[in-house]
């Protein structure tokens, strides 16, 4: 393990991080003892304390346990937007000593069907509006209850906040045998058992579709899970006063961590959007004192392309942090000037419960993962050869860590081929390519299987993105590969112009600049203007489905 990144290490922060030998639950019970009337959620001003949010578990708990079977071990899937419900069904699972399987509220029956099957769960939380996509999974071998959450049951006081119409929508019957409605579960009135789960107990279990087949379900313990929600706000230096904005999904790794279990842990607030958008983000950060902001690349370059920004105090933000891609230069520097804030970047995945590497609060460098966090050994090696290589040269991240899982659910050979052992340790193999500089910080390069070979010159697409962010015109930017007859791929740039460009400059103009501002075997051939690049739940840009659509 190297050592060069000791150097950077925040002045704040202690080397070895010690975690809680609790469950997860036991966060909820400490911080609604030392702060029960402190508001823990914000919901379109809708305040839930932390007595309150305690409650609500327990009788939802109480539910799964009498009224549904649910019992210590047992799975059950969690298929919502952010909301309140989320939040308290996420941790009404966990009392109960089961898992916690978040799916991703794009996923349509199709996709919900292989979940259902494979977790083996039996119960379902669903959101009101994404119910028609799960009902067809009632019954028979599928799953024998759903508790349906209407989003409008937690908007209790009036709001001028603008309410999306999926989350003010009204009640609707439930007449599906299995099918129960939100509010009458928590009416129920069950106690639920004592809690019998521990550090070593599985608890979260969130799927991953890596590059190829079926997703495969992550399992994390209640101390994998610990370690990271501990981590987070100690190096970034979370406090009493400290608000987030809970606008990453948080079925996602990266916003459970920071906006849910992060939260809990240090009793913090948290504000919650369902769906991103960027003047309801800087009116919350006006309206709430929000002090930080976890934001993932894409949702900082449209938040900083606003050109209403300048309208809204922002001055109580103290943070911005997140990754997913790396952050546009011109972005990072528009970000420095206007706000007085450098992006936070940081590395991690589902199968490392978010985060392994974060750049230190006060030595952030731009465009770059960070340094491995607190008792994270992670190194560089030869994709291929499984050889360790030196500082400076590219090659395949590995990761051992106490946040790593424990392996994929059911899927013993994708778990022995997900891990190598160096020296007596288990690593991760992450697929993502990166080189390590003289102080230790590490820099993404790109996916192992995102290569372009280009007349036998390898090209990353990340890096073709990372330059054509200098063009004025350019919003957001996805590199893939396009078939050419003569050097058997070439590079193609699928673009979305800034509102102020659209009409003023052409494909061929980038096309142009581009050759003029890049290697020629880098420099993008062909160019295509959209509207909009597709995204994922969680916000990242899928390249995967313009690279599908590319090759037809």
């Amino acid at each position: 393990m190297s050592d060069l990144h000791f150097s950077s290490w925040p002045s704040h922060a202690p080397r070895h991080l010690w975690v809680p030998e609790t469950s997860l639950w036991h966060n909820v019970e400490v911080s609604a003892a030392r702060f029960p009337d402190k508001p823990f959620l914000i919901f379109y001003d809708t305040v839930i304390t932390y007595r309150r949010y305690r409650e609500e578990c327990e009788r939802m708990a109480g539910y799964l346990q009498h009224a549904c079977g649910v019992t210590k071990g047992d799975r059950v899937l969690l298929y919502m937007q952010n909301s309140p419900q989320f939040v308290i069904a996420f941790y009404a699972i966990l009392r109960t000593g089961a898992v916690v399987v978040p799916v991703n509220p794009m996923n349509l029956t199709g996709e919900l069907r292989h979940y259902v099957s494979d977790s083996g769960a039996k119960v379902a939380f669903v959101a009101q509006d994404l119910y028609p996509n799960m009902q067809p999974l009632l019954g028979g071998d599928g799953l024998a209850t759903i508790v349906v959450a209407t989003y409008r049951d937690y908007l209790e006081v009036p709001t001028d906040l603008k309410v999306p119409e999926f989350v003010g929508a009204a009640k609707v019957a439930l007449t599906d045998p299995g099918a129960v409605h939100w509010s009458d579960a928590m009416q129920a009135g069950h106690v639920p058992a004592p809690m019998e789960a521990g550090p070593d107990d599985l608890a979260v279990m969130p799927y991953t579709s890596g590059t190829t087949g079926h997703p495969k379900g992550c399992m994390h313990t209640h101390r994998s899970t610990m370690v990271n929600a501990v981590a987070g706000g100690v190096w970034g230096q979370v406090n009493q006063g400290s608000v987030g904005i809970g606008v990453l999904p948080l079925f996602h790794v990266t916003g459970m961590q920071a906006n849910l279990n992060g939260a809990i842990f240090h009793g913090t607030t948290t504000v919650l959007l369902p769906r991103w958008d960027r003047d309801a983000a800087a009116l919350c950060v006006q309206r709430y004192g929000i002090t930080g902001m976890g934001l993932i690349t894409a949702m900082v370059v449209d938040f900083m392309a606003n050109p209403k920004l300048g309208e809204y105090d922002l001055s109580s933000l103290r943070r911005i942090a997140g990754g997913g891609a790396a952050m546009p230069k011109a972005v990072a520097n528009a970000m420095e000037q206007k706000l007085g804030l450098k992006y936070g970047e940081g590395y991690g995945m589902s199968e490392t419960m978010a985060a392994t590497h974060m750049n230190p609060p006060d030595k952030a460098k731009p465009q770059c993962l960070g340094i491995p966090i607190f008792d994270v050994d992670a190194r560089i090696v030869d994709p291929a050869t499984l050889r360790e290589l030196p500082q400076g040269q590219t090659g395949e991240i590995v990761v051992h860590g106490p946040q790593v899982m424990r392996g994929y659910w059911n899927q013993p050979e994708a778990t022995a081929q997900a891990f190598i052992e160096i020296g007596g340790k288990r690593f991760l193999r992450t697929g993502d390519l990166a080189y390590v500089d003289e102080e230790g910080y590490f820099f993404f390069v790109d996916r192992l299987k995102r290569m372009i070979n280009a007349a036998g010159f390898k090209v990353w697409p990340a890096e073709v993105e990372a330059m054509l962010y200098q063009h004025p015109a350019i919003q957001e930017a996805c590199v893939i590969a396009a078939k050419d007859e003569r050097r058997g791929e070439t590079v193609k740039a699928v673009i979305v112009l800034r509102a102020s460009h659209v009409g003023q400059v052409s494909e061929q103009q980038i096309v142009d600049w581009s050759r003029e501002n890049m290697a020629a075997y880098k420099a993008p051939r062909v160019v295509e203007f959209v509207q909009a690049l597709p995204k994922s739940g969680s916000g990242k840009v899928m390249w995967r489905t313009l690279q599908e659509q590319e090759a037809g």
